[in-house]
């Protein structure tokens, strides 16, 4: 059974369709990726599965229990975590202070402990930091700290947007090493990226999404080899 399925999700802002009867999956254990240009409905169809944009119609089930237009805390309480693009993370606070923040709901509570020490494990930085203001980080570092903080909830599902955008080469590798971890660790990954490249080098499957539509899937491997994805997000000419 796929950890969380969505099936014919259709969202509008006003009289624009931002995503038309889109259908998808992800397992546990498993990375996905949505590539598309901007404006595709990337982050819409995560803000729909975090509870944070209604969509009439359509169906999404968590673990085989549905989670439609179930409230946003609710769907934290289910399993799934959402890391949005900008990070959303509170600026003035220290570095243990956010993370502690995502223990917050109660699926999380009783291993807190152990949750911290995972999430220090994976990034050994922030240990070293955690009584640092978070507005006083690197780009990188703050996001580390926003999918720490998401890690914390004890989530089945992490939704990741943009984790990459206006982070350093450098830095870019070692998040998508980390990613690639975390799913090895038995989490369901899905993730909106515009590193093409690198998410497609770790993903399990992807898909393409186009003016609110899903128009294209397959194996990370099979989308990374297809010409045309090459030519529309690969920067092959």
């Amino acid at each position: 059974m796929p950890m969380i399925e969505i099936s014919n999700i259709s969202a509008s802002y006003g009289k624009h369709l931002a995503l038309d009867g889109v259908s998808l999956k992800v397992g546990s254990g498993e990375l996905v990726v949505i590539l598309g240009a901007n404006g595709a409905g990337k982050t819409t169809l995560l803000k729909v599965i975090g509870g944070l944009v209604p969509a009439p119609g359509g169906r999404i089930t968590m673990a085989g229990k549905e989670i439609t237009g179930v409230p946003a805390h609710d769907i934290v309480e289910s399993g799934v975590a959402l890391v949005p693009e900008g990070r959303g993370i509170f600026g003035e606070m220290t570095v243990r202070e956010n993370l502690l923040l995502g223990a917050f709901p109660a699926r999380a509570r009783e291993a807190e402990v152990r949750n911290l020490a995972m999430v220090l494990s994976l990034f050994p930085r922030l240990n070293e930091r955690l009584r640092q203001t978070v507005r006083t980080m690197s780009g990188g570092e703050q996001q580390m700290v926003a999918i720490g903080r998401a890690l914390m909830s004890a989530p089945d599902i992490l939704l990741l947007d943009e984790p990459s955008l206006g982070l350093s080469p450098i830095m870019c590798k070692e998040l998508f090493q980390i990613l690639a971890r975390i799913r090895d660790a038995g989490l369901g990954i899905l993730l909106v990226e515009q590193n093409a490249k690198q998410s497609l080098k770790i993903a399990d499957r992807g898909y393409l999404i186009e003016s609110g539509r899903i128009v294209g899937e397959g194996t990370g491997a099979a989308l990374k080899g297809d010409p045309a994805v090459q030519r529309a997000y690969l920067g092959a000419g």
